[in-house]
């Protein structure tokens, strides 16, 4: 079985409040940190990646977080998926290839851009267009961020999840959901779900799972903790 094939199989057949645990691992270090720890396997966070990279959020070249990318999934055995934005306005084709060769098993593609959504229709035509670029080679995970940029009505979250799992899409991913609507997208949506958890307070992994989530990730936030704990070390040298 390939690492693609690992990975894909890792999202089914899970039962209710054990959903898969994906954290998001910033650089090649902490990648082993969680690998070390057991975790089947990783999905990097794209503001995770900048902030190590020297970048903000959104603001990292194309060559460069296919390098950290491949840097990470170097350092570990365990299958990586990779958050790539909006695609870095590649072709699917060429999408699809820099992926495979950074060594990835999936990745996250978002359906806004500059703050604005996608047109729903158009960007699933696009998610065809990875889909056949790359057979079943790579995970992919596409974000719905409705949420994200205001409209509160799951609704619309529900009819872009369609178009998107229709247009082949392994799994979705609305962003920014409130965890009690979370049983009803759940009901509405076909495939799984993914679910961004708080790394402090708010429901744990478990519970969103019993809620409707098929896998959890944690954005950038475990990179901002380990932040703040190295702030905390680097104030105690100082004093």
């Amino acid at each position: 079985m390939s690492k693609a094939e690992a990975f894909r199989a890792l999202h089914h057949h899970r039962a209710p409040g054990d959903p898969l645990v994906l954290p998001g691992p910033w650089d090649a270090a902490s990648a082993r940190v969680f690998a070390d720890a057991g975790f089947p396997a990783l999905a990097t966070p794209s503001a995770g990646v900048a902030a190590s990279l020297g970048h903000e959020d959104g603001q990292v070249p194309a060559d460069e977080m296919f390098g950290a990318v491949a840097r990470i999934a170097r350092a570990v055995e365990v299958p990586v998926s990779a958050d790539v934005e909006g695609g870095y306005g590649l072709a699917p084709r060429e999408l699809v290839e820099r992926l495979l060769e950074a060594g990835a098993v999936g990745c996250n593609l978002e359906d806004s851009e500059g703050g604005v959504l996608k047109e729903p229709r158009a960007h699933a035509d696009w998610l065809a267009a990875v889909r056949e670029a790359a057979g079943d080679r790579l995970f992919v995970n596409a974000r719905i961020d409705t949420f994200a940029r205001g409209v509160d009505d799951p609704g619309p979250a529900i009819e872009r999840a369609a178009l998107y799992v229709a247009a082949g899409a392994d799994c979705v991913y609305p962003i920014g959901a409130p965890p009690e609507i979370l049983p009803l997208l759940r009901a509405g949506i076909q495939g799984p779900v993914n679910v961004g958890a708080p790394v402090d307070g708010g429901p744990s992994p478990a519970e969103l799972g019993a809620r409707g989530a098929t896998r959890i990730t944690f954005g950038p936030g475990l990179q901002r903790r380990a932040a703040r704990a190295l702030r905390e070390i680097a104030d105690r040298l100082v004093r």
